[in-house]
This record gives C-alpha cells, structure tokens and sequence, in this order.
C-alpha cells in the first residue's frame, strides 16, 4: 500500500527567503570575483611603481627623488606639515586600509567569514602565518642590532602584490582558493593593524584619540539613521584621521575604523549598500594610485653587490627574508593543519594540500604593509634600508616560487 502522505508544500514566505538567500550568496560571489580583479590589475601597478622607485634611486635622479620624498608641506598648526614620504604613509595608506576594514566588514557579516566553521580554516592560516614568520625572524636576530624591532616586519601579506601572482599564474585553478587566500590576507592584514596600533604607538595623547572616538560614533550613529549625504561623511572621516593622527596612533587606524563601521547590508529598495558603493568608488583609487604612490616612495633603496650582501650578513634583515619566505609558508600550513585535525574546520572539496602550499608560500608576499612596518620600526637609515631590501627580496623571491607551484598545480589538474 503506499504512503498517502504528501511532501509538505513551501509557503510563500520560506519561497521568498530563499530566494534571499540565494540572491545574496550570487552577489557575495560576485563582489569576491570584482575584489579580485581589481586587486589583480592593482598588483601589476604596484609592480611598476617598486620598479620604477628602484631604478631611479640608483641612476643620476636618485638625489632628486630623496629630495622629492623630503620636501614637506601642510599645515604646522595642526601637526601636517609632513614630508611627501610621510603624506604617502599616513595619508594615501590610509585609503588602503578603509578598502581592507571595509572589506573585512563584508567577509564577516555576509561573506566567507560569517560561518565559523568556513572561516576557520583562513583565520587559523593566517594567524599561523602571523606568528611563525614573527618567532623564526625573533629567533634569528635575536642579540642582533635591530634585533627586537624586527620580528613584526613579517607577519604581513599584501593582498594585491599576493593576488596578482594567483592571476597570472593560477586562472585555471578553484576559485575557492583565490577566496581563501583573500580571506586570509584580510584576517592577516587585521593582525597587522593591530600590530601597528599596540607596539608602533610610543606616546598616545588621549584628548585628540577622545576626540577621534568621538567623531567615529557620529559616523556610526549617521549610518545606523540611513544618512545618505557624503558631504558630511567626508569631513568626519578626514576629522576621524587629523585627530588619530594627532594622538600618536598611527593614523591609518582611522582607515579601518571607517571601514568596520560603515553598514554591509542593504535595506530593501537599496541597489547597494553604504560599503559596496563606497568601496566600488574607493578601491580603484586605493589599488591604482594611493598603494602605487606609497610603493614609488618606500621602495626606493640603493641597490648594489655590497647591499645585497648586507641583507645575509644583517641577522635583522636576514630574520625578516626567512621569516617571510620559511615562515609564512609554514605558519600558515601549520595553522591550517591544526585547524583541519581538531574538525574546527575542513579543506574545500576542490582543494587538496598542494593547493594550499602554493597558496602559504604566496603569502609571503609582505610587501605594502610590511614595508610600512619596517619604517615604522627602523629609523631612517642604512638598516632600514637593509630590512626594505629583504622586504622586496624576500617578496620576489615568495612570489617566483609561488608562482613556479602554481603553475605546477595548473599542469597537473588540466593535464
């Protein structure tokens, strides 16, 4: 006799959500794709300008260019009147990481990090990524002159630099793979902010930070009202920063908060929200001239057999080339296995661990953020110069091999 039962039908209103559901997963998926792309074309950028800085910091221009970096301009009563160098750190930078809190925002409320289980394999990845490189680097120079100031340089990875290998070498592979290591660097480029906030603030003056916190609350309670008019979001946010600035944090942190506190989801009716439309205006400007323009400006060391030498024989700067190359391919495999051994989380089907091999040794792409964390920590000079340049080797020389992996990986899985 068979079951007269009948399968519940769907209401109308369990149809509607998931449809919901759906639409927002295709349009997370989508924003994920167009963050690739622009990063992607952004890395290649960012290529050109660490070129161009180094071959005119070692032909007749260089004098020129230092001069250039030096000049200073800005208003002395408000503490601005940087140099051009410093304008390029604090200023343009700080473009970068409102495009990285706001991107973080998304990954956490409506993207790949929102599922513990799905961001557990990224976060354990890159916080292994983050503390082997810094113990290995520490361990290395360790007694060493700059020894205790190097261990932070690299923890970071840049996302465009690290994007950019993965889309000129690894178009073929899953595109999970490219999510995963965005999420990664996004969590990883979290840890560094912190970094930058808790050990590079020597000296906080607490009423322009009051004052920072304060004028960060009226962006947050705008956004929570539905407030829709950039003219008065654009003085708060330069505010937000003039004032962190002045309180001896460094004032990119004002960039992330920014980030962090702009609404992720759209109301009904709306076609984007407040962080898509502005990190679709935001994002190619960071990528194509604000990152390039920081890069122009740190990147400009003389090079020469002598420098290069010095990089092997400077355990700091030897810490920091090994900490990126060994240590972030470690970390993050390490991180990654413990994490998939204690079922806090598990690998993408389309995924095996070769994958992610290639993917941690791409992340030692420091780069951006740990050159900022090399002027942060080094004082101007032939050390600081010295950690730059294991910053760029150590950079290229992730990038060849990730690059040489991922290659590899294409020719096995279309082979």
């Amino acid at each position: 006799m068979g079951d007269s039962r009948t399968r519940p039908k769907s209401s109308p209103r369990v149809k509607r959500m998931q449809r919901r559901r759906a639409q927002a997963a295709r349009s997370a998926a989508a924003e994920v794709v167009r963050f690739l792309r622009t990063e992607q074309i952004g890395g290649l950028v960012l290529l050109g300008a660490t070129a161009l800085a180094l071959i005119i910091a070692n032909s007749p221009l260089a004098d020129a260019y230092q001069r250039l970096s030096a000049y200073t301009f800005g208003p002395q009563s408000l503490h601005l009147d940087l140099s051009v160098a410093q304008w390029a750190q604090d200023g343009l930078l700080t473009v970068f990481f409102v495009v990285a809190g706001l991107e973080l925002k998304r990954e956490l409320v409506v993207g790949e990090l929102r599922s513990p289980r799905q961001a557990a394999l990224p976060i354990a990845g890159a916080i292994g990524g983050m503390v082997v490189p810094a113990l290995l680097c520490f361990l290395i120079a360790f007694g060493a002159p700059g020894g205790a100031d190097a261990w932070a340089v690299p923890v970071a990875t840049d996302i465009a630099f690290a994007l950019a290998v993965l889309a000129i070498c690894a178009r073929d592979l899953p595109p999970s793979l490219r999510v995963f290591l965005l999420s990664l660097a996004i969590v990883d480029d979290l840890g560094a902010i912190l970094l930058i906030a808790l050990v590079f603030t020597a000296h906080v003056a607490f009423l322009p930070l009051l004052g920072a916190a304060a004028v960060l609350v009226v962006y947050a309670l705008l956004q929570q009202f539905r407030f829709r008019g950039w003219w008065l979001y654009l003085p708060l946010a330069l505010a937000a920063w003039a004032l962190v600035h002045a309180s001896g944090v460094h004032a990119t942190i004002a960039g992330v908060a920014i980030g962090l506190l702009t609404r992720v989801k759209p109301d009904p009716g709306e076609h984007e929200s407040p962080a898509q439309a502005l990190e679709h205006r935001l994002q190619p400007i960071s990528a194509g001239i604000c990152v390039p323009l920081f890069a122009f400006f740190s990147a400009g060391i003389a090079i020469s057999a002598g420098a290069l030498g010095a990089i092997f024989t400077d355990r700091a700067s030897l810490g920091v080339l090994i900490g990126l190359v060994v240590g972030k391919t470690v970390g993050v495999l390490a991180g990654a296995a413990v994490a998939v051994r204690s079922k806090l989380a598990e690998l993408p089907e389309a995924l095996d661990w070769r994958d992610l091999t290639a993917v941690a040794v791409v992340t030692g792409c420091g780069f951006t953020v740990s050159l900022l964390i090399a002027e942060l920590a080094f004082d101007y000079g032939e050390q600081q110069a010295r950690v730059k340049g294991a910053v760029l080797l150590g950079s290229l020389i992730a990038s060849l091999l990730a690059a040489a992996l991922l290659r590899r990986q294409v020719r096995v899985r279309t082979g």
